[in-house]
């Protein structure tokens, strides 16, 4: 079955594709969240789920669920900077007057094309910043979102593409804040995701821009046991490592993500206090607190997106059966 249905969740739309893998349920009318995966084979859910009782949470922290978009990702120091000659100055939303995880919270996306066929499925969604007077007050710069979301059997595909509708250049950085279940056994899973080092972080929690070694986190390198893991770690990928996290159970059952080695440069992991139900996977482009630091683009990964350039990238998430 490769088809796209519709459903509701807190009364907005959802749509949710599916194959003979997986199905997908996307949530459009609430910030283009990928709200659930379900995988048809292990008969489990790969992700953490809203329910309809926490639509209260879901509005005042959508990225605690799901596979949220951050623009941009992670911590900005005083949630300001300047660009191009342009002044930002994001929302202090968090710990020392700094800012988390950017403007795209639960903004309306349109659903601008479906398609369906014997390969598979998908749905187009896009989305203006000059739409949203919040936005442009933080972020004038107007950027058009667009992302086509595609299920082919076990591999789920996110293409997203950004536009810059304005006349100075963007600082670009972007992620994506996927939160996998691990089901309360976390000795089951073991994650394997190369890197190369650790980035330092200060009292905020924001970068320093140094790097220090791995240590315990080596064995990511080869596969880590998440058992007694503590995880709320900034994770730089090296020259020559894909950008691919395989997480995996003593099964032998697995999910693969990986993410376009042109432009992510980090992964974030983070368990939430000691791991138990949960392990967010995150590709960044960018490191937090990119525009303030010294290093230039090649260390922190911020993209300068040219007047009526668009930025184009794709990761994937698939399910991998047992042996």
């Amino acid at each position: 079955m490769k088809q796209i249905t519709k459903g509701t969740w807190n009364g907005y739309d959802t749509y949710i594709l599916h194959s003979d893998d997986l199905q997908i349920t996307l949530l459009p009318g609430l910030g283009n969240n990928v709200i659930s995966i379900w995988d048809k084979h292990e008969e489990r859910h790969i992700l953490r789920e809203p329910n309809e009782q926490d639509l209260e949470f879901y509005l005042l922290k959508p990225y605690h669920f799901g596979i949220p978009l951050l623009l941009p990702p992670g911590r900005i120091r005083n949630g300001q900077f300047n660009y191009d000659g342009i002044d930002y100055q994001f929302t202090r939303n968090t710990a020392g007057d700094n800012h988390i995880h950017g403007l795209h919270k639960t903004q309306s996306w349109c659903v601008s094309d479906i398609e369906e066929d014997e390969n598979g499925c998908s749905i187009t969604t896009e989305f203006l910043t000059s739409d949203d007077s919040n936005w442009m007050t933080q972020s004038p710069t107007p950027l058009k979102f667009q992302i086509i979301f595609k299920l082919q059997g076990s591999r789920f595909t996110q293409q997203l593409k950004v536009t810059n509708q304005g006349e100075h250049a963007f600082p670009l950085g972007l992620g994506f804040h996927t939160w996998f279940l691990l089901n309360g056994q976390p000795q089951d899973w073991t994650l394997k995701v190369p890197v190369e080092a650790i980035y330092e972080l200060d009292e905020a929690l924001i970068p320093s821009g140094e790097l220090i070694p791995l240590d315990d986190l080596e064995d990511l390198n080869v596969g880590l046991n998440l058992a007694g893991t503590n995880l709320d770690t900034i994770l730089r990928i090296g020259e020559q490592q894909p950008v691919e996290a395989v997480l995996t159970h003593k099964d032998g059952y697995g999910i693969r993500y990986v993410a376009d080695d042109q432009y992510f440069k980090h992964w974030v992991l983070y368990t939430k206090g000691q791991a138990d139900e949960f392990l967010c996977i995150e590709p960044y482009t960018w490191l937090p607190n990119a525009p303030n630091l010294p290093q230039g683009p090649e260390f922190t990964g911020l993209i300068r997106l040219e007047p009526q350039q668009t930025f184009d990238t794709q990761l994937y998430l698939e399910s991998i059966r047992r042996p």
